[in-house]
């Protein structure tokens, strides 16, 4: 998958494209947590094992890259975007799947409250993110959680960048009136 060049390459470009370790090191640590965000955010069924795949595939074709940093955040989002696609197709096909219940798991031991409050928190974010379009909470992970640019959202969605501007307006809007009513009630 060669891309378009939208600025010089940098010495973390060039060094990834001749597979130099430190250089796919730092694009792993660079993306990897956002990546993994944007993915749970999504609703992936296991963002983690996800988040791997996508940067096998990153690392796959990374010789064919052609582009800058800015760039290079464009393609592996990209790349995220259509292997979560995939996981979500491939998820309808086969149905649901049992969840890990970390509770019944006696090996693993860790602060009930920490785990009580990461809980909480992730759903309070994902029923925040369920009022949303499928399209408006798209654009936003990628546009917040990616920190992707509004032509680099657009590039990942095939959408125009009008279009992604509109939506994270809308999604932006509906998130404060949502808001602003929880607060005064």
């Amino acid at each position: 998958m060669e891309r378009r060049a939208g600025g010089a390459a940098t010495p973390l470009v060039e060094a990834a494209r001749r597979g130099e370790a430190w250089a796919l090191t730092e694009i792993w640590q660079r993306f990897a947590p956002a990546v993994t965000g944007y993915l749970r955010g999504r609703g992936a069924s296991e963002p983690e094992d996800l988040t791997s795949d996508v940067f096998l595939a990153v690392f796959e074709r990374i010789r064919s890259f052609r582009g800058d940093e800015a760039d290079l955040r464009a393609f592996v989002f990209t790349v995220a975007h259509h292997r979560l696609v995939d996981d979500l197709r491939r998820r309808t096909r086969r149905g649901p799947t049992i969840e890990y219940d970390a509770g019944a798991d006696v090996r693993v031991t860790g602060s009930a409250e920490d785990e009580a409050l990461d809980a909480l928190r992730t759903r309070q974010v994902h029923a925040l993110l369920d009022q949303l379009s499928e399209d408006q909470r798209e654009v936003l992970l990628l546009r917040v959680v990616a920190d992707l640019s509004l032509e680099q959202t657009a590039s990942a969605l095939g959408k125009r960048v009008g279009a992604v501007k509109a939506l994270q307006h809308r999604a932006l809007a509906s998130l404060r009136r949502i808001l602003d009513q929880a607060v005064s009630l």
